[in-house]
């Protein structure tokens, strides 16, 4: 269901026609000025209304979208029946998700007449008559400073205006990266302005929600801190800096996820406490506040550290914050995500680095040795291992959800410790071969690449879907390529040859694959999940490389052309503005220099501001349907919308000197910590792999 409120007009068919976004937002802003007046001599029936209506907050739409997702039979039985009260924390990043959020208030008690609704309303009716009476209300400036004072979010779209660059004239890119600043301050006032504290906001309805009680965990505060400082917000940063300082703890009965509170919470904590003494102007003033973020992360590791009190070492899926202690998967039969395990080793080494303490290195590392010695075929893991037995379940691959940041830590893991863990360099390149073995095929008609599954192990049938997280890809690949330098500079380099250059290929030819999931829908944005037509039998990347025929042309019709390669189900339709996606263009633009890359950037941005732009200062909400024209909102701003998706956007504009990739290594969430020299603190790899044969297969050393 689709719908019906438009109070902004952002979606009619005239503005449907004009492809710049920020003309709707400043069309926006004239409109609002230009009704004041009016809006004002309405107050009073309105006012009146409102006291008839005191049942209800806000509008309810009267049919709130369900998705049920076709996929994932064996996890998602139980995933997807979350009715949105549970009291776990938001969304896992590494998860499909089909919840949709309630809508329903808690019970109220009663209350005097004066603090209820009715007797609020009854008052304001009464002051409001006063000013109508006076005629304190005819004046139009007057209204206007009263409308902006309830919308903040109406001066943020006013600055949008003019941001997009001409058709042929040079683009601005500094204004770009402006336009952004600028949807992320709309996000961050309105999470302000209405949910402040709370560790999920809902745009639509303007309410929060803790997760952990008491109080929460300030989820999308903690997310976000790098990002204010990247963007040199000092007024917002010193308020999430103030909540850090006197609300943020820890002490919460509640089973959080391990890889969740890792990579979001103490890898904002991690970065802010880097940036903070990175950047210029963003050291505290007061000198007890530098360590701030250092304390607050290594009092939350010292909690998580329970998770990997396992007896193989391979981490519980929760802990109980207040007790330090791990517990199992509520779902997946016990067993833990492979990609939750073993994406938690940028952060926990890190820490060790900054505090000198080797149990943090030596738990998160242990992990990498038990997941490598099950000996899994040509480096593609199993996505689920019991973290009490340290051995996979099932045989299904995948590099999506609970596979994908396995393989993204790979390289990462060499690059932040300065090349001084080939280990990890090799175990990439094991697995990135092993996709091009056995996942990597082509589309029918345009030869788009694509990874596959296979949900039935690597000898079972080929499975032709991609999630959106699959999109990380294309950037890592890059990443691990040239190590974050140029293309030029990485070409001059000893070694770099044949089978370099074909990683550069396959990284753009999988980035216009993850295009097209944008390209080929109504909205312009991706959806979570898309099947591809194959050839039956499928052309495979072992026996052939081949380049995309299509150039993604926008006219083509749905169903045709190249589109015709894409199919997206009902089931999967919905956008949750995942991050992927704009994460490889960064990548892909740093790197290689060609400018298709900040261009589609900017067509994403544009469509994200189109369709997810929330009435009334909410901010901007993850959709229903991106193959539908006003597509559905699921009232939901996800924390990694603002940690992510807009940072990727405003680093992907901004000049390559901010945060350069061959000095940084991001997380699996966005937050960038520096690469350091590991010997200075004496940690080196404390493991060696089980040789393999020519097979792959384990090679167990010889009794003596």
């Amino acid at each position: 269901m689709n719908s019906t409120r438009d109070p902004f007009n952002l979606r009619s068919k005239v503005s449907l026609k004009t492809p710049s976004a920020f003309s709707l937002l400043q069309n926006t802003a004239n409109k609002t000025a230009s009704q004041a007046v009016q809006s004002t001599k309405q107050a009073v029936e309105a006012t009146k209304q409102a006291i008839q209506d005191t049942d209800m907050s806000f509008a309810v739409p009267r049919n709130v979208p369900n998705f049920e997702s076709a996929q994932r039979k064996f996890e998602d039985n139980v995933w997807n029946k979350l009715p949105g009260n549970e009291k776990g924390l938001p969304m896992y990043k590494d998860k499909p998700s089909g919840k949709v959020y309630g809508y329903g208030g808690g019970a109220r008690g009663r209350r005097g007449f004066m603090r209820s609704k009715r007797g609020m309303a009854l008052i304001a009716l009464v002051v409001l008559g006063l000013f109508y009476w006076f005629g304190w209300s005819s004046g139009a400036t007057n209204v206007g400073l009263v409308q902006e004072e309830k919308d903040r979010g109406k001066r943020l779209m006013s600055k949008l205006s003019g941001s997009a660059g001409g058709k042929k004239t040079k683009v601005d890119w500094e204004k770009r990266r402006q336009s952004v600043k600028d949807a992320f301050l709309l996000s961050w006032s309105a999470y302000e302005e209405h949910g402040w504290g709370y560790d999920e906001y809902h745009p639509v309805s303007k309410k929060g929600r803790y997760m952990a009680e008491p109080n929460g965990l300030g989820w999308i505060i903690v997310d976000a801190l790098d990002t204010l400082m990247i963007m040199n917000l000092t007024k917002e940063l010193n308020h999430a800096r103030e909540w850090v300082s006197t609300s943020l703890d820890y002490d919460k009965k509640q089973d959080v996820n391990t890889f969740e509170t890792t990579i979001r919470m103490l890898g904002g904590l991690l970065s802010a406490h880097y940036l903070q003494e990175t950047l210029p102007g963003l050291k505290p003033k007061n000198q007890n506040e530098e360590d701030l973020f250092l304390e607050k992360a290594t009092d939350l590791a010292d909690r998580l550290m329970g998770a990997y009190e396992s007896p193989s070492g391979v981490p519980w899926a929760s802990v109980i914050l207040s007790e330090a202690k791990g517990e199992a998967s509520h779902a997946d039969g016990g067993a833990s995500s492979t990609a939750e395990a073993t994406t938690l080793q940028l952060e926990m080494k890190y820490l060790a680095y900054l505090t000198g303490e080797a149990h943090y290195w030596d738990v998160a590392e242990k992990v990498m040795q038990v997941v490598d010695n099950n000996g899994a075929k040509d480096g593609l893991l199993p996505i689920f291992i019991y973290a009490d037995k340290g051995t996979f379940r099932g045989n299904e691959i995948r590099w999506g959800s609970r596979g994908d940041s396995y393989y993204e830590y790979l390289p990462k893991q060499y690059l932040q410790t300065q090349q001084q863990e080939p280990i990890y360099q090799d175990m990439w390149k094991e697995s990135l071969n092993g996709a091009k073995k056995h996942l990597l095929t082509y589309t029918k008609n345009s030869h788009f690449t694509v990874l596959a599954e296979r949900p039935n192990g690597i000898e079972g049938k080929l499975h032709p879907k991609m999630d959106h997280l699959v999109c990380f890809l294309p950037g890592t690949i890059v990443l691990a390529t040239t190590g974050g330098a140029s293309l030029a500079e990485a070409r001059k380099k000893p070694g770099w040859g044949k089978e370099q250059e074909e990683d550069i290929t396959l990284a753009r030819e999988l980035t216009k694959t993850c295009m097209g999931m944008y390209k080929s829908t109504a909205t312009g944005l991706a959806p979570e999940i898309a099947y591809f037509n194959l050839d039956d039998p499928p052309k495979m990347y072992r026996t052939q490389i081949l380049q995309s025929t299509s150039n993604l042309e926008t006219d083509v019709p749905a169903g045709e052309g190249w589109k015709a390669d894409f199919d997206i189900q009902p089931a999967d339709g919905h956008n949750l503005q995942r991050p992927e996606t704009v994460e490889s263009l960064l990548y892909m633009w740093r790197i290689t220099g060609d400018d298709i890359y900040r261009e589609w950037g900017w067509e994403m941005f544009e469509a994200f501001v189109k369709h997810t732009l929330v009435e009334n200062n909410g901010g901007f909400s993850s959709i229903g349907d991106v193959r539908v024209v006003p597509p559905p909102s699921r009232d939901n701003m996800e924390s990694f919308w603002l940690a992510e998706t807009l940072k990727y956007m405003y680093l992907l504009f901004s000049p390559n000197d901010l945060l350069p990739l061959d000095q940084i290594v991001l997380n699996t969430e966005a937050h960038p910590f520096p690469r350091f020299d590991a010997s200075k603190k004496r940690f080196k790899t404390g493991w060696e792999r089980i040789p393999r044969d020519e097979n792959g297969n384990l090679v167990p050393k010889k009794q003596e």
